[in-house]
């Protein structure tokens, strides 16, 4: 099953994960909440549109804008709805 940990914990563990342009998207309700703050940063892609990031906490550590997802994807990418991608040294196990 694909997982996303980082510092030791298992971020989210799901069958329903997705490969997209090269990055894992797993489903939002399958992330523990608990590890996921809400950043201030945003960013756009052209061809899939306006991202918007979460840090990563873990046992007191963060991992500035380690999340992203896109709320409203573009036309072209309706399979990144209501899903959410790691990167910044998050392993992705498959």
């Amino acid at each position: 099953m694909p997982q996303a940990i980082w510092n030791e914990a298992i971020l989210v563990d799901s069958d329903e994960s997705i490969t997209v342009d090269g990055d894992v998207y797993f489903p939002l309700e399958s992330v523990n909440n608990l590890f996921l703050k809400r950043s201030s940063s945003t960013s756009i892609c052209p061809r899939k549109g306006k991202a918007l990031f979460f840090d990563v906490v873990v046992d007191g550590k963060m991992n500035r804008d380690a999340a992203w997802y896109y709320p409203e994807p573009e036309q072209e990418y309706p399979q990144l709805i209501n899903r959410i991608a790691f990167w910044k040294g998050i392993e992705i196990r498959q």
